[in-house]
């Protein structure tokens, strides 16, 4: 296949093992502060995915919560596929710290008791939110989390 100008269209999907954490992009700007990417990647692609509503809590959630633990996050969005999220930090890729940061951020998740924003004049779709499934899914990456950092199966 030819090369494609986004990085993840590049990434053969068969040969992942969800869940991970990884580099997926690293962008050096022109007065030279450094954006890292991240796939935060939950479901095995092309066999699982989350459904809407647990997407939609996680963001919410992991937005808010996230940011109590670090300034440098620029941006916490899911993937079309369902399969995961994009991390945007503005620092150099450190991805034993990036796993604690979101580590820390799934406790937070765990023991929130509603989700941030899910009303009709914070969210574009209000009702589509269900915490319980957020923390369902949360809970059960967090159980897989010393293999985050194993992108491909042995």
């Amino acid at each position: 296949m030819p090369s494609m100008n986004v990085e993840s269209f590049n990434l053969d999907h068969r040969t992942v093992s969800a869940p991970y954490v990884r580099v997926a992009d690293v962008k050096q700007l022109p007065l030279g502060d450094v954006l890292t990417k991240y796939d935060v990647r939950f479901c095995q692609p092309n066999k699982d995915h989350l459904e809407m509503p647990a997407v939609h809590s996680i963001e919410h959630t992991f937005a808010e919560c996230v940011r109590d633990h670090s300034d440098d996050v620029v941006d916490f969005s899911p993937m079309g596929c369902q399969t995961g999220f994009y991390l945007l930090i503005a620092a150099q890729p450190d991805v034993p710290a990036t796993i604690e940061l979101v580590a820390q951020t799934f406790q937070d998740i765990l023991e929130a008791t509603e989700v941030p924003a899910a009303n009709e004049v914070q969210c574009g779709w209000g009702a589509n939110h269900s915490l319980e499934a957020a923390q369902t899914a949360v809970k059960a990456m967090l159980a897989q989390k010393n293999t985050w950092d194993q992108v491909v199966a042995p």
